[in-house]
């Protein structure tokens, strides 16, 4: 073990000899400065314009990566709006929420009364969920979902089709100005840490391991549709 120990800390040795370039050394107070200003990277370019531009960016950045994408003027209308999603893919009216008080609250009866409304975690057994994006980040089209007594992770993975509510006004530019959100978040409840599970979620499961050819759905959902409702819901 010592010796395995020993070979692995030569071969990190060797590696920060070679790619030093000033950062942070392996001073203890240097490491915990970082991690207390939490500086930002670079921004691109492409992701610092005016809100109305960064929302038109996450909606062709999202479609670009095959999640499909509906622009919605109020709250109000995601029931009809998750109605009309399950009709047009022939899924079956079972939805598993979230436990956002947004998504209980809504006008289900009116618009979509004969939808099976369940909430809380999957067990594997769901088809379809819907959960509320805590952000959008415009410039890959990713979704932020945290971990949270209202936001089981389980929905974001098992369903087969994941249909996520995203506000205009949570839209952002770069994964920076996320997690800038997310630390005030917690600040602002007296949390110390951040969530325990941070998912970032960019178009529905893939992979291209089989003869390079993209495959839906291999580790997770298939189909990923966003609900974008406007600022002024």
């Amino acid at each position: 073990m010592e010796k395995n120990m020993e070979a692995r800390n030569q071969i990190f040795a060797s590696i920060r000899r070679s790619k030093e370039r000033g950062g942070v050394k392996s001073d203890p107070k240097a490491v915990e400065k970082r991690l207390a200003e939490h500086p930002s990277g670079l921004i691109p370019k492409r992701s610092q314009l005016e809100k109305a531009e960064q929302v038109n960016l996450f909606q062709k950045m999202a479609e670009n990566v095959q999640a499909s994408v509906v622009r919605l003027k109020s709250d109000r209308e995601i029931p009809a709006a998750v109605s009309d999603y399950l009709a047009q893919k022939n899924l079956p009216a079972r939805v598993k929420l979230s436990g956002d008080e947004r998504l209980s609250n809504l006008p289900w009866s009116e618009n979509a009364s004969h939808i099976s409304l369940l909430e809380g975690a999957s067990g594997g057994d769901d088809l379809v969920s819907l959960a509320v994006s805590f952000a959008g980040i415009a410039e890959t089209g990713t979704l932020v979902l945290h971990s949270g007594p209202k936001g089981p992770t389980t929905l974001n993975f098992l369903p087969e089709t994941h249909m996520v509510v995203l506000r205009e006004s949570d839209i952002v530019g770069a994964y920076e100005e996320a997690w800038a959100r997310i630390r005030k978040q917690q600040a602002d409840k007296g949390e110390e840490f951040l969530p325990r599970t941070v998912n970032m979620i960019t178009g529905p499961s893939r992979t291209g391991d089989i003869e390079q050819t993209i495959l839906l759905g291999a580790h997770g959902p298939h189909a990923l549709h966003i609900l974008m409702v406007a600022d002024d819901a």
